[in-house]
């Protein structure tokens, strides 16, 4: 779950990223790396779980940002990657690490205090969905297709049928579960407002991506001491987890997939939307003893089919 500035809206991932070209290939083979980055982003979500075992929610995402921060500022060591100039810039940056990465990192974190983590992946999944029917409405190259369409309305079909609405959504714990729906379309939004306003920036993808998350982690540095407490003890198990979902899945996964997009393109790399919430509803299943009524898996298929289909690309005529 990670953060990667762009310059095109692309499906998501599971913290907002579309990244950009790398400037070197990695040695291992794309594939492998692909199918790491799914078990990253697909594991985020039974993370976040255990890290609100201990912590609150702002502190598990006050956390995961300051260790994912930790990792971006290496990897522009390393690759003497400077960070982006100019106040116009840093104002931008700082609204897409709000709606990029503080707000529904926060949303999900508070919504997985009431839903498992398999609800919460599943929902992570709608983000393709927001983004199709925001686009059509924000970004005027979109046109709408008769494909796009149907599976925007096929993805939402989808969704109904995970939260049970022909039984009045029965036994669904309502605010758990809208706040990791606002979480994913929160997403969107952010790559909309990216896609205005700094599609055109001539820093790096990776700097721009460090500016974010560090502003992210700023504002969480602000919120978080006004409306929790400092714990009154160290729960370990919740603070690796929170360790290992900002290094691996808010600060590796977000250089794993830019490689992947600079080496095998965005239309490629992004099917590894489809993959998170397979890994998660499994990983919530095995450990943490989460159960599945048949609407969830059924109605998680519709909606990723959905998601598919508001990603074909009209054919250009001639």
């Amino acid at each position: 779950m990670s953060s990667v500035t762009a310059t095109t809206t692309t499906a998501p991932d599971p913290a907002g990223s579309a990244p950009a070209s790398a400037p070197a290939r990695p040695r291992l083979d794309w594939r492998l790396r692909f199918a790491a980055l799914s078990l990253i982003w697909g594991f985020s979500f039974l993370l976040i779980k255990v890290g609100t075992q201990g912590y609150a929610p702002f502190q598990v995402t006050l956390g995961r940002l300051a260790f994912g921060t930790a990792v971006l500022a290496v990897a522009m060591a390393v690759r003497r990657d400077g960070l982006p100039r100019g106040a116009r810039t840093w104002m931008h940056l700082a609204v897409a690490g709000f709606l990029l990465n503080a707000l529904p990192f926060s949303l999900f974190a508070f919504a997985e205090l009431t839903i498992p983590s398999t609800l919460a992946g599943i929902c992570n999944a709608t983000s393709p969905l927001w983004g199709m029917a925001l686009s059509l409405v924000a970004l005027r190259e979109d046109r709408p297709t008769r494909v796009r369409v149907a599976g925007l309305g096929l993805g939402f079909l989808g969704v109904l049928t995970v939260l049970g609405a022909w039984q009045g959504f029965h036994g669904l714990d309502a605010r758990g579960t809208t706040l990791a729906l606002l979480a994913s379309l929160s997403y969107p939004v952010g790559w909309i407002y990216v896609r205005r306003t700094l599609a055109g920036s001539s820093a790096s993808h990776l700097s721009l991506t460090g500016g974010q998350l560090l502003l992210a982690t700023a504002q969480l540095a602000v919120v978080t001491p006004l409306f929790t407490s400092v714990p009154s003890s160290l729960a370990v198990g919740p603070l690796l987890a929170i360790a290992a979902l900002g290094t691996l899945g808010t600060g590796l996964a977000v250089l794993v997939q830019y490689g992947i997009v600079a080496e095998v393109g965005p239309t490629t790399g992004q099917m590894v939307t489809y993959f998170v919430p397979v890994i998660a509803a499994a990983a919530g299943i095995l450990l943490m003893g989460e159960t599945l009524t048949w609407s969830t898996p059924v109605g998680a298929a519709v909606v990723l089919a959905g998601a598919a289909l508001t990603q074909v690309k009209p054919k250009r005529a001639g």
